[in-house]
C-alpha cells in the first residue's frame, strides 16, 4: 500500500555530492549538518512518542473494570523504511518484556514497513530514553547511541486493531461488519483471551491451533469490539481473517482431492471393536470411499428392502454418504486441514430406508423406521449406538400434534423395560426459494416436519457461524443469516400449540445462504459444511448443510459422549447435550430483549436451548461443576379405585458452602436439566385431560434459600395438585429463573437460576416429582404401577471467579447423589 504524502523530512546520505539509497545511519536532513539533522530527527520522534504514549496511557485508563486481565500495557506501531526493515528486530527487548508481535506485509509501491510491539506499562519510557540517548550521547567511536535503531524509525503511534492486521489491507473489515478473525495470541495468553472474550460477549470457537510461540483462536467481532478486546488484554499478537472455506477443497481437481483424502486416511486410527456407532437411516452410503471405509464395515450396512442394495443413490444425490461423512468426522474441513492424527472414537452403521428411485409412502415410514432399526440391532445386539435420521415429511402437519410416524419414534425410544434408544432427528428445511427479506419470519411460520413432533428423540435445528465469502464469483454477495443465528432453511415450532414440546431441542451448524441483493439466496460452497461425496471416483468431497448436516453433527456429538461415558442411559446423553447448550451472542441479543414469557417461548421455539458443546458435556471446569443423577421413581399408586400420584425424589446437593459463602454477593448460575422418556398414546381424541399423549410427566423444583425441607415438600405437593388442576408449570414461576413456567414442555426441561453465591449455598435440594399422564388417567390399561426413570444434570457456574468449585464439590461426593 502506498504511503500517502505528508509533511516529513526527506532523508539522504552525506557524501559524493549525490543522494543514494538508505544505506548508512549518518544522516543529514535537507542538507543540514549531521548534528542538527540528528537533533531534528530526535525532536520529531520525541513528539511522536510523546503523542503515542499519551494515547497509550489513555487506553490503559479506558480498560474496563471487571473485564481487563493480564499485564497492563499497550501497543506501539513503528514505521521503518522498507530498505531498512531488518531494523524491526531491534524494537524487541526481552528484559523489559517488550515483544515484537506483528509486521504488516507490504505491497508494491510501499515506502514503509509497519511493525507493532507490545509495551508493558512498566516499560513505557523505554523508547523515550532510547531517543534521548540518540540525541544527546555518543559511543566511543563518536556515533550517536542507538543510531542503528532510532535513525531508521520514521514514525511512532499507538496501535489499534488495524495495526495488528497482517492480511492485505484492502481486506480489513468495513466499519461495523462482524467477521471471524484468526486471533494469534502471545505465548501463554489463551486463557486470558478466552476469559476477556467471554466478558465482552465475543463468540469464540473451541478449536485452537497451537504453535511454539503462538496459539491461534477464532473470534467473531467487528473492529470496535476487537479493539476493546485488545485494549483489555495483553495477549493479542496478530489478526487475520479466517479464510478457510469448503470451496478450497471443492474446486480442486479430483487427483488433488484424492491426495488430500489419502493424507487424512493415512492419519486415521480406526475405531475399537467395542466403539459405539452412529446408525444412519437414509439412502445408504458408499462404503468404498477412502474416508468412510475406516469407520464403516461392509457388514454394518443394511437395507429395509433387500432388493435395494446398501449403496448410495444418485436419485438422492448421495445424501446418505454426505450424512456419513459428517457423522463420522464432523465438518471434514477441520480434519483435512490440521494435519494431526485422527482417532475415531465411534463407527458407522447405515440402513437404507429410502428406495433407489421414487418415494416411500409417508404413512409407512413408522414401520420402515422400526424395521430399519431392527436390522442394525439384530446384527449387533450389544453395541451401543445413536440412531440418526434426517428424512422428514410435510404430510399431515398439525401445529405439533403427534403423527403416526412421530409416535412410532417415541415408542422406539421408550422401548419398554430397559431397552431405551437414543435417536437424533432433523427438524426439516424450508422448501422452495429462500428470500432474504423473509428471514427469519418465514422460519417461524413453517413448522418442524414429521417425525419431529416426537417427544423422546433429540430434534436438531440448524444455526450457522459461516459468514466468510472468499470466492471471487461471489464478490459483493451478503450472507443471509448473521453469525450465531438461525440457518436460513431451518424450521421451528413457533406456531405450535402450547402443550407440545420445544422443537428444536438444540441447534448445530447447518451452513448459510448468500444473496446478491436481487435474486433468491443460494447455498454457496463457501458457507457450507464439507463432507464425503458418494462417487469417490469422480470427486471425493461434497458441500453439505441445512438440518441434515446439523443432525449429523448432533449424532457425532452424542456418539462422542457415549464413547467417553459408555454406561450412560440414552436419557442421560440427551440431557447432557441439552445441558451443554448455550445461546450464542446473536441469539441472546434477541432473547434478552424478549421480556415477556410469550416472547421467551417464541425464542426458545426458534433456537431450542442453543448450541451444544462436547467439552462442556463431558468436563467440569474448576469454576463450572456439573453433577449427574440417574434414578427412577414410581409416579402413581392405586388407592381403592382411584389412581393417585405417589413418589417424589428429593436429591440433596453437595454444595461447597464455604466456597460459595466466601463469594458472597458474586453472581453465580445454577442450571438444571431433567430428561426422561414417555410412553406414547397417540390416538386423536381431543387431547383432553383423560386423553393425554404422554404416559407421565415429571417436573423439578429447587429448595429456596430460606425454606426448610418440610416446607419444600409441601410446596411441591401443592404445585403438583395445582398442575393437575390446570396451572401449567406452577412450581417454576418467579424466583429468578430465566424460563420459569415455559420450561415444562415435552419430556426434557432445562432452566437457569441466577443469583448470589450466598443464596445458592442454601439452595441445597432438588425435588423430582410426577404429574399426571395417561398411566394415571386410564387405570384399565394397567400401566399405573410402572417405574419412571430419569436423568438429572445439575451445574453451578461462577465465571467471574477463580475459586475451584469443582474440587470442592468432588471432595464432598464419592458416590452418586442419593434420592431422599
Amino acid at each position: 500500500m502506498a504511503v500517502p504524502p505528508r509533511d516529513r523530512p526527506h532523508f539522504h546520505v552525506e557524501g559524493g555530492g549525490q543522494s543514494e539509497a538508505y544505506t548508512s545511519p549518518r544522516l543529514v536532513i535537507s542538507g543540514l549538518p549531521p548534528a542538527r539533522a540528528r537533533a531534528a530527527h530526535a525532536a520529531r520522534l520525541e513528539q511522536a512518542i510523546g503523542t503515542a504514549l499519551a494515547a497509550g496511557r489513555q487506553r490503559l485508563a479506558d480498560r474496563e473494570d471487571g473485564v481487563a486481565e493480564g499485564q497492563p500495557g499497550f501497543y506501539l506501531e513503528f514505521d521503518i523504511p522498507i530498505a531498512e526493515r531488518a531494523a524491526v528486530e531491534a524494537l524487541e527487548n526481552k528484559p523489559k518484556a517488550i515483544e515484537l508481535v506483528a509486521v504488516r506485509p507490504t505491497a508494491e509501491g510501499d515506502e514503509m514497513v509497519s511493525a507493532t510491539v507490545f509495551v508493558p506499562e512498566a516499560a513505557a519510557d523505554f523508547f523515550v530514553k532510547k531517543i534521548e540517548a540518540y540525541r544527546d550521547e555518543e559511543t566511543r567511536t563518536g556515533k550517536p547511541k542507538n543510531e542503528a535503531l532510532i535513525a531508521r524509525i520514521d514514525d511512532i503511534r499507538v496501535a489499534v486493531a488495524r495495526s495488528l492486521f497482517t492480511d492485505e489491507a484492502q481486506h480489513f473489515p468495513a466499519d461495523g461488519r462482524q467477521v471471524w478473525w484468526e486471533v494469534w495470541l502471545r505465548d501463554g495468553g489463551l486463557a486470558i483471551f478466552q476469559s476477556v472474550a467471554a466478558k465482552l460477549d465475543v463468540a469464540i470457537k473451541d478449536h485452537v491451533i497451537s504453535f511454539p510461540e503462538r496459539d491461534v483462536a477464532l473470534a467473531l467481532a467487528d473492529e470496535a469490539t476487537m479493539d476493546r478486546l485488545i485494549r483489555n488484554s495483553d495477549v493479542v499478537a496478530e489478526l487475520r481473517l479466517a479464510k478457510d472455506t469448503p470451496s478450497l477443497f471443492l474446486e480442486m481437481r479430483t487427483v488433488d482431492q484424492a491426495a488430500w483424502a489419502n493424507d487424512l486416511a493415512d492419519r486415521i486410527a480406526p475405531p475399537s471393536p467395542l466403539a459405539p456407532a452412529v446408525c444412519i437411516l437414509d439412502s445408504g452410503a458408499t462404503q468404498a470411499h477412502p474416508l468412510l471405509a475406516p469407520g464403516l464395515d461392509p457388514a454394518d450396512q443394511h437395507s429395509y428392502d433387500g432388493d435395494w442394495g446398501v449403496g448410495d443413490s444418485a436419485f438422492w444425490n448421495g445424501h446418505g454418504t454426505s450424512m456419513a461423512g459428517v457423522a463420522l468426522y464432523g465438518d471434514l474441513e477441520a480434519a483435512l486441514s490440521h494435519g494431526e492424527p485422527v482417532a475415531l472414537g465411534h463407527r458407522l452403521e447405515t440402513v437404507k430406508i429410502l428406495p433407489p428411485t421414487g418415494q416411500n409412502e409417508p404413512r409407512l415410514y413408522g414401520a420402515i423406521t422400526a424395521t430399519g432399526i431392527a436390522r442394525a440391532e439384530d446384527h449387533a445386539p450389544r453395541r451401543r449406538r445413536v440412531f440418526c435420521m434426517a428424512v422428514t415429511s410435510d404430510v399431515g402437519l398439525g401445529r405439533g400434534r403427534p403423527s403416526s410416524w412421530s409416535s412410532s419414534i417415541d415408542q422406539l425410544c421408550y422401548g419398554g423395560g430397559d431397552r431405551r434408544r437414543l435417536m437424533v432427528l432433523a427438524a426439516g428445511n424450508l422448501r422452495g426459494d429462500i428470500n432474504p427479506a423473509d428471514y427469519p419470519d418465514r422460519n417461524d411460520l413453517e413448522e418442524v416436519e414429521s417425525p419431529g413432533q416426537a417427544w423422546n428423540p433429540l430434534v436438531v435445528g440448524a444455526s450457522t457461524d459461516k459468514i466468510m465469502i472468499t470466492h471471487p464469483d461471489y464478490d459483493g454477495w451478503t450472507p443471509v443469516a448473521p453469525a450465531g443465528d438461525l440457518s436460513p432453511a431451518s424450521r421451528t415450532s413457533a406456531i405450535w400449540d402450547r402443550q407440545w414440546p420445544i422443537r428444536p431441542d438444540v441447534v448445530f451448524e447447518g451452513g448459510n445462504f448468500a444473496h446478491d441483493g436481487a435474486n433468491p439466496a443460494s447455498a454457496i460452497d463457501d458457507l457450507q459444511l464439507l463432507t464425503t461425496h458418494y462417487r469417490p471416483a469422480m470427486r471425493l468431497f461434497e458441500a453439505f448443510g441445512d438440518t441434515s448436516g446439523a443432525a449429523a453433527l448432533g449424532a457425532n456429538l452424542a456418539a462422542g459422549i457415549i464413547a467417553a461415558r459408555p454406561t450412560l442411559w440414552p436419557e442421560t446423553v440427551r440431557a447432557l447435550i441439552v445441558h451443554s447448550a448455550e445461546w450464542t451472542p446473536a441469539m441472546r441479543q434477541r432473547f434478552d430483549a424478549a421480556g415477556s414469557q410469550s416472547q421467551k417461548l417464541a425464542m426458545l421455539r426458534r433456537y431450542g436451548w442453543g448450541v451444544p458443546d462436547l467439552g462442556r458435556a463431558l468436563m467440569s471446569a474448576s469454576n463450572d461443576a456439573t453433577l449427574m443423577v440417574e434414578d427412577a421413581l414410581l409416579p402413581f399408586r392405586k388407592d381403592g379405585s382411584a389412581i393417585k400420584t405417589r413418589d417424589m425424589n428429593l436429591h440433596r446437593l453437595p454444595w461447597p458452602r464455604a466456597e460459595l459463602a466466601a463469594l458472597g454477593d458474586l453472581d453465580v448460575e445454577l442450571r438444571i436439566t431433567l430428561s426422561y422418556f414417555v410412553e406414547p398414546n397417540p390416538g386423536e381424541r381431543g387431547w383432553t385431560r383423560r386423553h393425554r399423549y404422554a404416559s407421565h410427566n415429571l417436573r423439578f423444583a429447587v429448595k429456596r434459600s430460606l425454606e426448610g425441607l418440610e416446607a419444600f415438600r409441601q410446596r411441591i405437593n401443592k404445585a403438583a395438585q395445582d398442575e393437575e388442576a390446570g396451572a401449567v408449570g406452577a412450581v417454576a414461576g418467579g424466583d429468578s429463573w430465566v424460563l420459569g413456567t415455559i420450561r415444562d414442555r415435552g419430556s426434557i426441561h432445562s432452566d437457569i437460576w441466577r443469583g448470589s453465591a450466598a443464596a445458592l449455598a442454601e439452595r441445597d435440594a432438588i425435588g423430582v416429582f410426577p404429574v399426571s399422564g395417561w398411566w394415571k388417567e386410564k387405570p384399565g390399561l394397567q400401566r399405573w404401577d410402572r417405574s419412571a426413570r430419569y436423568a438429572l444434570c445439575v451445574s453451578i457456574r461462577a465465571p467471574e471467579t477463580d475459586i475451584d468449585l469443582y474440587t470442592a464439590v468432588a471432595n464432598q461426593i464419592a458416590v452418586p447423589i442419593p434420592a431422599a
